[in-house]
């Protein structure tokens, strides 16, 4: 019997795999949590063989609660679902520790294929994934010019809600771009992204002032 824990904020995925878990005799689910907060609670009663992770959750990341999952919780093999399919999230991931990579979009045949091979402890990519890595392989990383915009902005000292007014967009929107920004460069914080930006040529800064390159 495989014992899994859905961490995901989405309904309709969360009921998805809870109808396939629910309709497996080798499947059984010990919770389900949408946010990081709440599924670190679950895991002191809730030992999963699989967790069932997502990387875009509200609050704590996928990306930053997989290096408690890894450290508090070795035994428990990550299967990462998202919708993400893009080199850096998939290899910031699997650096991280996750044994395998799924995109929402996957086939109940995949999703079981996936969470079998991962019990058995072997990597699993979806074939989307591992035919992008393929093709993308030695690609270098690249921020959208929104994105740079919002950094440039982050840089110069301004609060989500200051850049969301300036640009004409939601605080949510650039709480994601931030988001975003930090699983592609991998950085730790937003301290560590602009320091990181900067080295990687994406905007210098001259007297003060952020410029755009």
């Amino acid at each position: 019997m495989i014992k899994l824990l859905i961490i995901e904020d989405h309904p309709l995925v969360v009921e998805g795999f809870k109808n396939l878990i629910d309709s497996r005799d080798d499947f059984s689910l010990c919770g389900i949590a949408g946010n990081a907060e709440d599924a670190l609670l679950l895991l002191k009663s809730c030992l999963p063989d699989i967790v069932l992770l997502d990387i875009m959750l509200p609050g704590m990341t996928g990306l930053e609660l997989i290096d408690i999952l890894q450290k508090d919780y070795p035994k428990s093999k990550v299967l990462v679902v998202s919708t993400y399919s893009q080199r850096y999230y998939v290899e910031a991931m699997l650096e991280k520790g996750a044994k395998g990579y799924l995109l929402k979009n996957a086939g109940n045949d995949e999703i079981i294929e996936a969470i079998t091979s991962v019990y058995y402890d072997q990597t699993y990519l979806s074939h989307e994934i591992a035919f992008s890595l393929r093709k993308n392989a030695g690609q270098p990383i690249s921020l959208s010019h929104r994105e740079i915009e919002v950094l440039k902005l982050v840089a110069d000292g301004l609060t989500n809600k200051e850049i969301a007014e300036k640009l004409f967009i939601s605080p949510l929107t650039v709480d994601s771009h931030r988001k975003n920004m930090i699983a592609k460069l991998e950085a730790r914080n937003t301290a560590s992204l602009i320091k990181i930006a900067v080295e990687n040529g994406y905007f210098s800064l001259r007297n003060d002032t952020n410029e755009l390159k």
